[in-house]
């Protein structure tokens, strides 16, 4: 059992963009620190509540600081990229990083970023999927390339002169290319079995109900069954939200409190999911029906108290979800940075490894 680290990240519109993006690279660089195998960083264009519009540029930074820790993007939406540049832009990432990239991928959800694109929802899903093909063509073949899609043409074959390094791109340090990961949202819906058919790494995300995620590891093994391949559930991430405190006073005083960066978490994903087809402004129905989400998914989907506590839920959450190979805990705004360094702390110093040691001791077998 790993110890991850997932961010959009989000925080609040009104932040300063400087102050957010140095906050989330000491993030990343303390989890390194902890011990934290891997940290997955988001990708949007037009919000400014997520403020990372290029993961790979953002992780770049923390390289040279950083030693263990993989570097993740979850995710790149794909149809918003041309994949001849975001192929030669992950292998130059995994080259400087020192092998240590995972490409988390995916449509793209957000629809300010599909209208800025004109990307729209029939076409995504085969332009992700052409997007992925065209990049591990370019990783695994040599010029000339000669790739023709339905979205995108690909061809270098009259300029080649390898003698100069002329129309060669650059392929990644890890063979044949880094591992590819898909977020798993709602129950059966073709997520799971592309990570099957493909050997993706199944990602359960923190903001899925938990009733959901035991669905997706289901979803997939039986895909795997029907690919012929075996379900390890040792490559299967499942992320949550998790706050762990000194007391369970203060961490209750926190998850409780709607000014928290939590209760905004929340608030923001409930409304944008609200009004994914409705441009515009919520109306007050669609704010109250918001609001007894944002209270069902802090009770459902948010593990908070002491550290004996926080253990308690996780090996309950365990229980029903099955095993899972890494825990990715949410980085969430540090509107209140002690807080929340101090969790990860106690999350990786005192709750991981007494969890670790019940997953591996009720484990099934390999």
């Amino acid at each position: 059992m790993e110890l991850g680290y997932f961010a959009m990240p989000l925080h609040h519109p009104e932040r300063d963009w400087g102050t957010v993006l140095q906050e989330d690279r000491e993030a990343v660089v303390l989890a390194d620190k902890l011990g934290y195998s891997e940290a997955w960083i988001g990708e949007h264009i037009t919000t400014t509540a997520e403020p990372i519009v290029s993961p790979l540029l953002f992780l770049a930074t923390v390289i040279p600081e950083t030693r263990h820790i993989k570097l993740g993007t979850a995710v790149v939406n794909l149809p918003h990229h041309h994949p001849a540049h975001l192929a030669s832009q992950v292998a130059m990432f995994d080259q400087l990083s020192g092998g240590r990239c995972l490409l988390g991928v995916g449509p793209g959800g957000m629809a300010s970023d599909a209208e800025l694109f004109k990307s729209t929802s029939e076409e995504r899903g085969r332009m992700m999927l052409e997007c992925v093909d065209s990049m591990i063509a370019i990783w695994t073949q040599d010029p000339p390339y000669e790739l023709k899609g339905e979205f995108w043409d690909i061809s270098v074959k009259d300029f080649v002169m390898p003698e100069y390094g002329v129309g060669i791109m650059g392929k990644p340090l890890q063979k044949p290319h880094p591992p590819i990961a898909l977020a798993l949202r709602s129950p059966k819906s073709g997520s799971a079995l592309l990570c099957a058919e493909r050997d993706w790494i199944p990602i359960s995300g923190n903001f899925i109900p938990t009733a959901f995620v035991k669905g997706h590891w289901d979803d997939y093994a039986a895909a795997r069954e029907k690919v012929g391949k075996p379900a390890d559930r040792k490559i299967w991430r499942v992320a949550r939200s998790i706050l762990v405190a000194d007391s369970e006073s203060e961490a209750t005083e926190y998850v409780r409190d709607p000014k928290s960066g939590i209760d905004f978490y929340f608030r923001y994903l409930r409304t944008l999911a609200a009004m994914r087809t409705t441009p515009g402004m919520p109306n007050d129905q669609v704010r109250a029906e918001v609001d007894v989400q944002v209270n069902e998914a802090i009770e459902d989907q948010v593990i908070a108290g002491d550290p004996n506590s926080v253990l308690d839920q996780l090996v309950a959450f365990r229980d029903q979800t099955g095993h899972f190979g890494t825990l990715l805990a949410t980085g969430h705004d540090w509107d209140q940075a002690g807080l929340w360094k101090r969790s990860m702390t106690l999350l990786a110093e005192d709750v991981m490894p007494r969890f670790r040691q019940h997953a591996e001791a009720t484990a099934p077998a390999s």
